[in-house]
């Protein structure tokens, strides 16, 4: 299955819960040394304390000498990190117009400015080494617009960016980039949400895709794997028949997500305007 997972030194982002835990799980059993960083502690040392070597450190994406001291404290460990997975990520719902600034502006302080700070760490110190892997877990929300996601789908269209032109930069280095793009995932991000015409996922399907494509490593990889030649069908069609399958297969956030479900994650995630920052 291409190269062993077993030694890497491989630092999860908002690991504490859903997908990141359950990718630091799954490197954990395959015999890789994992960093796990959240920003909610607590639930960050639970989740490490039940995986075998794991080591739990606070971490605020948003902050970027948070970032440079997560991946410090991951070599003094365990000795430079081989793969970096940017999984911290924030999600408002809802129409909009009615989107507060407080959540359009948290989306894009985690979900992007997060991701590159983990490009700014991680990378410099693996060109240095000639070698190391940045996995970022974007969305199928990365090629498609849902709506009632408009600002969240903003965000992963910037991180596609962001790692396909930073990819070219890293041409030659010995550096990977890729970007892991699930549909909707049975976490707390998602609660309240609809999944449209694909089914949700469990958070281990994405693990596994993880696990993979460090193995093996590749680009662009869509979770199911049915999405891709879907988003290049969708390019292809003419307007009219992209409105269509937007109807068919793509979840209405507005017209069919459960606002109340969603209001105990969202302010837990920063995301009303209650928080005030």
């Amino acid at each position: 299955m291409g190269r062993e997972v077993t030694g890497l030194t491989v630092a999860v982002t908002g690991a504490a819960r859903g997908i990141g835990a359950a990718i630091a799980a799954r490197l954990a059993g395959a015999g890789a040394n994992v960093v796990l960083g959240d920003r909610d502690l607590p639930a960050l040392t639970r989740t490490a304390a039940a995986l075998p070597g794991a080591l739990a450190v606070e971490l605020d994406v948003t902050d970027q000498g948070s970032v440079h001291a997560f991946l410090d404290r991951a070599e003094q460990a365990f000795g430079p990190v081989d793969v970096l997975v940017n999984n911290a990520g924030v999600m408002w719902v809802g129409p909009y117009a009615q989107e507060p600034e407080q959540a359009a502006r948290r989306q894009f302080e985690v979900n992007v400015h997060g991701v590159r700070h983990g490009f700014l760490a991680a990378a410099p110190r693996m060109r240095a080494r000639g070698r190391g892997q940045i996995v970022t877990i974007a969305s199928a929300a990365s090629r498609i617009s849902p709506p009632g996601e408009a600002t969240y789908a903003a965000t992963k269209h910037a991180v596609y960016g962001y790692a396909a032109a930073v990819r070219h930069e890293l041409r030659g280095t010995g550096v990977r980039v890729s970007l892991v793009m699930p549909a909707v995932v049975e976490t707390e991000l998602a609660l309240g949400t609809s999944h449209g015409g694909v089914p949700r996922l469990r958070p281990e399907t994405v693990a596994a895709a993880v696990e993979r494509v460090i193995r093996r490593p590749r680009f662009e990889v869509f979770v199911p794997g049915r999405l891709d030649p879907l988003t290049r069908l969708l390019a292809l069609l003419p307007q009219s028949g992209r409105d269509l399958a937007y109807r068919l297969l793509v979840p209405d956030q507005v017209a069919l997500g459960d606002g109340a479900a969603r209001a105990a994650y969202q302010r837990d995630a920063g995301l009303s305007e209650a928080d005030g920052q």
